[in-house]
């Protein structure tokens, strides 16, 4: 099947700022009192809305996740305010995914305002034609809910759809939405069931763009 678009996490996979938000959230954990399992960045990465606050009343035995959530938010906010650093290879992918004419979304957890700043201050939104937030969809990753709304922005099938994550639960997002789910880890080690189901797992962007883009010229 002919692919015809490509749809980009953010926080991880574009640009090098999931550990910003693991020390922001490592921050608040300390603050109240509490010390975060090892299996926490696996439940949280990825996640947005409900789900998120879901994750955080878990491991920060607290009643209610939204407060934590905005707080932490508001702290990567403020640390992305200045310099977004880019990820190997990413804006090399997205130039030649456009060179084939494909279209191109980032789908993030993240809000849209820092979607938009992060995509500007790195130099890169014209690249997109479409930016999809968590807080536009009811159920956050692992959910199909964001991808199947980006494969609709920009006017692709999800079967036609390439799928870029860093997460466990994004890619059983992308999965479930029927794209094709190629994962680039990033602060996780993929799991078995993850090595099962994903359609491909590369080492970096670059790594991506030059076995498969480009071999296929």
């Amino acid at each position: 099947m002919e692919m015809k678009g490509a749809i980009f996490d953010m926080d991880g996979l574009l640009f090098d700022t999931e550990n910003i938000y693991q020390e922001t959230w490592n921050e608040l954990a300390a603050e109240n009192g509490v010390t975060l399992g090892a299996d926490f960045v696996g439940d949280i990465c990825g996640t947005s809305g409900a789900y998120m606050c879901r994750v955080i009343e878990k491991h920060y035995g607290v009643a209610d996740g939204s407060i934590i959530m905005e707080e932490c938010m508001k702290r990567v906010r403020q640390k992305l305010k200045v310099y977004v650093p880019k990820k190997p290879g990413a804006e090399r992918i997205v130039k030649a995914f456009r060179e084939k004419g494909m279209h191109l979304a980032v789908a993030s957890s993240s809000y849209p305002e820092q979607i938009e700043s992060n995509l500007k201050l790195a130099g890169m939104r014209e690249y997109f034609d479409a930016v999809v937030s968590g807080k536009e969809v009811e159920h956050g990753k692992p959910a199909p809910d964001i991808f199947l709304l980006a494969a609709e922005r920009i006017g692709c099938t999800p079967e036609t759809c390439y799928v870029f994550e860093d997460s466990e639960n994004g890619i059983h997002a992308g999965k479930a939405a029927g794209c094709t789910a190629i994962m680039i880890p990033d602060v996780l080690v993929p799991s078995e069931e993850i090595k099962e189901i994903a359609d491909g797992i590369y080492e970096s962007l670059e790594a991506f763009t030059v076995e498969v883009l480009e071999k296929a010229e």
